[in-house]
């Protein structure tokens, strides 16, 4: 991991690699929901009409919001090297208030092209942004504290599922924002989506920003040790309880047809909101990726970096590409949607169409860093 703090730019290049994989992978998910034939009606790790290849293509997606969120998190902890408490809360709850309307106002609209806002969906840009709020407020308190936080709320937020399976609901607005997928009428046709419970992801982001001080540790041995046992224990701890069945995700796996179909199960946990299971699946993996992987210097790893240092503009500009292209296509063909092949090439074409404007956007920050806008963005 040497290289893996550029001195120069007091970047980690690590998270930018890491980021800058999933926020790839995260275009194939949102590619598949508007290419794909059946996308909006039929789900894709439902055991009993999916295939495999169709399994992991959504699977595999599972790692981009919780890893984003958590990253986010350590960026917040890293920021605090060249900005005092103060400032650092004040930047964090501006910034989350910020993406909170982004959500309701720009993502929204370059979801449904709805410009009555009948649904508004309230999804990653809110989960962050309430998260950064919550955090710019905590990190008042000591760092042990803001630890014991975190773990609080990643490890016990699933003893709610006991709650909710005794009270199936529906359940009110606040509750909802807290920890259950809902919908709720705002005013006539208006309806509020609440895709993204705040509760877990906020725990997540907490423990992000912990990691945060152990990435500016200077020992790189150090470094590599924590995070290879930190990561093992995330994975061997989802799997002993996966085993045991009882606790962390509130749908149990059960035997299937075969027992490929059985481990299909096992790995299919609760993303809305993540369970204990799903967080440590994604995480355990992502803490690994930084200490064995996160180093890897070739013109490969500099091309997903770029996406991962502009990851906002990224997301924003490839919601907005994959919509409007499937706009045309649905014009020009109708209607049914594409196959999974031609899914996975329009998805590939979307990601290097976006390089350039990543590439330039990339450069134009790093000349004008002193344009205090661009860090909101």
């Amino acid at each position: 991991m040497e290289n893996t703090l550029n001195q120069n730019s007091k970047r980690i290049e690590s998270i930018d690699l890491l980021r800058g994989l999933v926020m790839i992978i995260m275009a194939l998910d949102h590619t598949r929901d508007f290419f794909h034939a059946g996308a909006m009606t039929a789900d894709p790790l439902d055991l009993n009409t999916t295939t495999p290849i169709l399994y992991f293509t959504r699977w595999i997606t599972h790692y981009c919001a919780p890893i984003f969120v958590f990253l986010s998190g350590v960026s917040a902890y890293l920021q605090s090297g060249h900005k005092s408490k103060k400032e650092l809360s004040l930047f964090l709850i501006k910034r989350g208030l910020w993406l909170i309307v982004m959500e309701i106002l720009i993502f929204n609209l370059l979801f449904s092209f709805d410009i009555f806002y009948t649904l508004l969906g309230l999804q990653v840009l809110w989960a962050i942004g309430i998260s950064m709020v919550i955090l710019g407020l905590l990190i008042w308190l000591p760092f042990w504290s803001i630890l014991t936080i975190g773990f609080i709320i990643v490890l016990g937020h699933n003893a709610l599922d006991f709650y909710e399976k005794a009270n199936p609901g529906p359940y009110n607005v606040f509750y909802n924002l807290l920890h259950h997928f809902g919908f709720h009428t705002l005013w006539g046709k208006h309806q509020l989506m609440i895709l993204y419970p705040f509760l877990p992801w906020t725990g997540l982001m907490i423990l992000g920003y912990c990691l945060g001080k152990i990435l500016r540790n200077p020992d790189e041995q150090y470094r590599r040790k924590f995070l290879t046992i930190a990561g093992l224990s995330a994975i061997g701890l989802f799997i002993v309880m996966r085993f045991i069945n009882i606790y962390g995700d509130p749908v149990t796996w059960s035997a299937q047809k075969t027992s490929f179909y059985s481990f299909l199960s096992f790995i299919n946990t609760n993303k809305y909101p993540p369970s204990l299971f799903y967080m440590c699946m994604t995480i355990g993996p992502a803490l690994l990726f930084i200490a064995w992987w996160g180093n890897m210097k070739n013109g490969l790893t500099k091309v997903i970096s770029v996406y991962g240092r502009v990851a906002f503009f990224y997301y924003i500009l490839h919601f907005f590409f994959i919509h409007t292209f499937s706009t045309i296509a649905n014009y020009i063909k109708g209607s049914e949607g594409f196959s999974l092949g031609i899914t996975y090439l329009v998805w590939i074409a979307i990601v290097a169409l976006l390089y350039p404007f990543c590439k330039w956007y990339d450069k134009y920050k790093t000349i004008h860093k002193e344009k205090w806008w661009l860090s909101y963005l």
